[in-house]
């Protein structure tokens, strides 16, 4: 599997909410070497909190797939997950995580907890970060930096 590829395309993706206003989070869902699912952060545009990349993602993938379990599925997504996407991606039975950005302020691969490691939990992923971290980094801090200077901040 082409980690930088399938990321690349998780960048478009998050093009894509930039245009329309959102933080620029992508997110797909891959399996057997194919795009299954694809998604961006809306929770503005929807009015949604929980509309974020990788909810939209597992959503469209497992509507084309006919099964709300996800097996053997990879997940790609620009921004290290949060609570609310890790526990998606575990109850989705996602096999393997791959993130660019790590989040500081909500980021749960060890940023601010590692969900993905509490035993407890009856599914784990396995996950690798900072695939094409910079370049995910840089688009989110430019976008923050752009509508800091928008507002005159």
């Amino acid at each position: 599997m082409d980690d930088e590829f399938f990321m690349r395309e998780a960048m478009s993706l998050a093009r894509s909410a930039e245009c329309l206003g959102e933080v620029p989070v992508g997110a797909l869902i891959v399996r057997d070497g194919e795009i299954v699912g694809r998604g961006f952060n809306s929770p503005i545009g929807e009015s949604d909190p929980t509309a974020h990349a990788e909810i939209a993602a597992l959503r469209d993938a497992a509507r084309r797939l006919g099964n709300y379990r996800l097996p053997g599925c990879t997940l790609y997504v620009t921004l290290e997950p949060c609570a609310m996407c890790a526990g998606a991606i575990m109850h989705a039975r996602i096999a393997r995580v791959v993130y660019g950005a790590r989040d500081p302020k909500t980021g749960v691969h060890g940023s601010v907890i590692d969900l993905f490691a509490v035993e407890r939990l009856n599914h784990h992923a396995e996950v690798v970060g900072g695939v094409l971290g910079e370049d995910c980094g840089s688009m989110l801090s430019a976008f923050f930096a752009a509508r800091r200077r928008s507002r005159g901040q």
